[in-house]
């Protein structure tokens, strides 16, 4: 009979059941889809063994003026900055008062209102948990710019490593986060302590806070229930985001400076550290779905892997919830904690250009972008700083992606599959498994691993399977359409 072509679409598709994911590639690790073929993602090295001290949540790269680079990371205690020749300098500013490595719930006495659950048995968190500590970092000038929420100062680094970061003469406390924007105000979030503030300096002047008929310094307390996490630039705007909603602020000169408009209800963010800002638009997570904003409204983002996601996620933790992009290829990465984990081990990444979803196991808590160097960078939660999109070494695992139940031929009889024809560019670096059933919820069998030829000679019966394909080999294999050699055969 004719060759049974395994044309499986692009993506991963991991919501509902199994079998509703039936012709499609559902469980993943380390890989893409790049024009239509399957291949792995790129792999890993150490950059010159630099090893933070704690569990950097944010990491930021700039230039100088002379275009010397560096690279900051905060952790809940310190702030770091390292130079091109890996040379690593403690910046933290004198007097600093740190944050929480871990989120924390108040379950006890005054955790609530009173009379929220029965008596004598543990609360359930109802309430917000104390954040895990992040910091905003960005660059003013030449200049780095920091805060952590739990310290509420801001300070500014001006590239001496004998003398660490200094609070910003004049700048607002209390503040729980800050940016740059297009137009060079330096603008602090939660300004004060009050959780709905937004406070600008005057233009190319961050020591100018109070405003004057002869500056542009001002404030305004956005209409929201929600409390201010992050603010990100976009395309001539800056996007502010809250617990609960999105709001635009768009410059618009004296004597008002700024306006904001609400863009986006039940939108939340869920950690401050959770956004990225692309030409696409600002493409964030939210509690349990994924949003992008590209000028007029928000927009929920359709996810193919949602369910995966937020059903098995650490929510007393998703204050540890990082995002990064890798320009390269087109993506959003996520990073956050599974149920079982405190630290971030698992990604989600986003294809915005082909609309396609995939996941992952990795152990990082922040990245930054390829630009001001060459290669993107991730670090773990032990502190180390790792190059990524570089070979194909994955710390001991390997790259994988395994279908949901495909019928052979009309799935209306039991099919007898004799031989495999691969679609694959580099035989031998890839291992086919195929686990076979004959009812959707029978026993399922297990054959395999086959090393690729072409053909394969391989022998199983039944009528539904499922096929894994895992990198045997450090290099950068595809793996495009199958083809199965099969007849009608009986059970034995």
């Amino acid at each position: 009979m004719p060759l049974i072509p395994l044309n499986i679409p692009k993506g991963q598709y991991r919501n509902g059941t199994e079998y509703q994911s039936q012709g499609r590639w559902r469980d993943v690790n380390l890989v893409r889809w790049h024009e239509d073929a399957l291949r792995p993602i790129g792999g890993w090295r150490t950059r010159t063994a630099i090893d933070f001290e704690g569990t950097p949540r944010s990491i930021f790269t700039w230039a100088d003026n002379s275009n010397d680079i560096y690279i900051t990371a905060g952790t809940f205690e310190n702030l770091y900055v390292v130079e091109a020749n890996g040379t690593k300098t403690d910046i933290t500013p004198a007097g600093f008062t740190s944050g929480r490595l871990d989120a924390s719930i108040n379950l006890g006495y005054g955790g609530s209102f009173y009379g929220t659950g029965p008596y004598g048995e543990e609360r359930p968190p109802l309430i917000a948990p104390l954040r895990a500590t992040t910091w905003a970092l960005d660059n003013w000038g030449e200049y780095l710019l920091a805060m952590s929420p739990d310290d509420g100062k801001l300070y500014e680094w001006q590239l001496d490593t004998a003398t660490p970061a200094a609070v910003v003469a004049n700048a607002p406390t209390g503040c729980t986060s800050m940016m740059v924007t297009e137009e060079r105000f330096v603008v602090c979030f939660g300004a004060g302590g009050e959780p709905r503030k937004v406070q600008w300096s005057d233009r190319e002047d961050n020591t100018t806070w109070t405003p004057a008929a002869t500056n542009e310094a001002g404030d305004i307390n956005l209409q929201t229930n929600g409390e201010i996490l992050r603010g990100v630039r976009t395309r001539g705007q800056s996007l502010i985001l809250t617990t609960e909603d999105a709001h635009i602020m768009t410059y618009s000169g004296p004597p008002y400076v700024y306006g904001v408009e609400r863009v986006g209800t039940s939108c939340g963010l869920t950690g401050a550290m959770a956004v990225a800002s692309v030409d696409a638009g600002v493409f964030w997570m939210g509690r349990r779905d994924f949003f992008v904003y590209s000028g007029g409204a928000v927009q929920a983002l359709p996810c193919e892997v949602s369910d995966y996601v937020f059903t098995d996620m650490n929510y007393n933790q998703r204050s540890k919830i990082s995002c990064t992009v890798n320009s390269a290829w087109n993506e959003i990465w996520w990073f956050y904690p599974s149920s079982g984990s405190t630290e971030c081990d698992r990604y989600v990444a986003f294809d915005y250009v082909e609309n396609i979803w995939t996941t992952g196991e990795m152990d990082r808590t922040a990245g930054v972008d390829r630009g001001v160097f060459r290669l993107p960078m991730f670090v773990s939660s032990s502190g180390v700083l790792y190059e990524h999109e570089v070979g194909h070494e994955y710390g001991g695992a390997s790259p994988y992606a395994e279908t949901g139940p495909i019928s052979i031929g009309a799935g209306d009889q039991v099919m007898a599959v004799r031989e495999l024809i691969p679609d694959e560019r580099t035989l031998g670096d890839v291992n086919a498994t195929f686990k076979t059933r004959f009812y959707p919820t029978d026993t399922e069998r297990s054959y395999g691993p086959y090393n690729m030829s072409n053909p394969t000679s391989i022998r199983f019966t039944g009528r539904q399977i499922r096929m894994r394909v895992t990198g045997d080999a450090a290099s950068d294999w595809r793996v495009g359409i199958m083809r199965l050699d099969a007849v009608s055969g009986g059970r034995r």
